[in-house]
């Protein structure tokens, strides 16, 4: 009987040490815990909103579609979105899919989707059809992308007026020094992400990426407009990428960031995720990854 109840003390005092295991913590800048509902409640200030998701994540995509219907709350036809997950080129037949001119077979057939599409940002495009919200194809052609990694931003010149109506006006503005793109350089120097020649026009690969979403993001918003994108987290990590070409232009908008990390701890924020944006979503290392 003694043993027994010593069992059941020891069980109930270990059960009472188990902590609780969320799906995701959210910190700002500084590493301070916050609610969702605050996050939601701040952004509605923005302008612009990067998403700077860790793309093979669920419960960051399962965020992204609970922040764009809780945006459109508030925003209603005045949210518009984008993702770096389509093409400029492929802008016309999103448009012909949500207008209802082509079938969303006719749209995945002709399209060229992500391996993760169906999962991960059909929800999304769905959300938009059924609202009637733009939704805005913002990423270079990536033929485009592979010129520039082949040739440097020289290679754009060949393009035709067709070609160059998908990209930004030219020249790109470029600044090598940029900490994200100034890594890619010595990643690239190492051979970590290519070798040769083409390590140099790494980053300048990147940047035309970057380039890109800002031009069309800006084309696409207006004062009064909020425009919320989706995006590989370093694309607008620490303000630079999208963000810094949004800024050249624009310093009047109001833009705020938000990004994903995985940490095996998720009781505070790492000294290393500091300032990377305006919100960390931290989600457990240990949490199912889609790919």
């Amino acid at each position: 009987m003694n043993r027994s109840f010593t069992a059941l003390f020891f069980g109930i005092l270990c059960l009472s040490l188990v902590q609780d295991k969320p799906a995701y913590r959210i910190y700002n800048a500084e590493g301070k815990d916050l609610k969702y509902s605050r996050m939601v409640r701040d952004l509605r200030e923005a302008d612009i909103i990067f998403f700077g998701e860790l793309h093979d994540n669920p419960i960051v995509h399962w965020l992204e579609l609970e922040l764009t219907r809780d945006l459109y709350l508030k925003e209603g036809d005045g949210l518009v979105l984008g993702a770096e997950m389509f093409e400029s080129d492929n802008q016309l037949l999103l448009d012909e899919y949500l207008s209802g001119i082509i079938t969303e077979e006719k749209f995945e057939e002709e399209a060229r989707l992500w391996d993760n599409y169906k999962t991960d940002y059909k929800p999304l495009l769905k959300f938009a059809n059924q609202s009637h919200l733009p939704f805005i194809a913002t990423n270079v052609p990536r033929r485009y992308a592979n010129l520039v990694y082949r040739e440097g931003f020289g290679g754009l010149d060949s393009l035709s007026e067709e070609g160059k109506r998908l990209i930004p006006p030219l020249p790109i503005p470029y600044d090598p020094d940029l900490p994200g793109y100034k890594s890619m350089m010595e990643m690239g120097q190492m051979g970590q992400m290519g070798g040769g020649h083409a390590s140099e026009n790494l980053p300048m690969a990147q940047a035309i990426k970057d380039a890109t979403m800002a031009h069309f993001i800006l084309r696409h918003w207006a004062p009064g407009k909020v425009f919320l994108h989706y995006n590989g987290a370093y694309h607008s990590d620490d303000y630079e990428g999208i963000v810094w070409y949004i800024r050249r232009q624009r310093e009047d908008a109001k833009i705020m960031t938000i990004t994903s990390v995985l940490q095996e701890n998720t009781d505070s924020l790492e000294a290393a995720s500091m300032g990377k944006a305006d919100f960390v979503i931290v989600v457990p290392s240990s949490m199912t990854r889609t790919y």
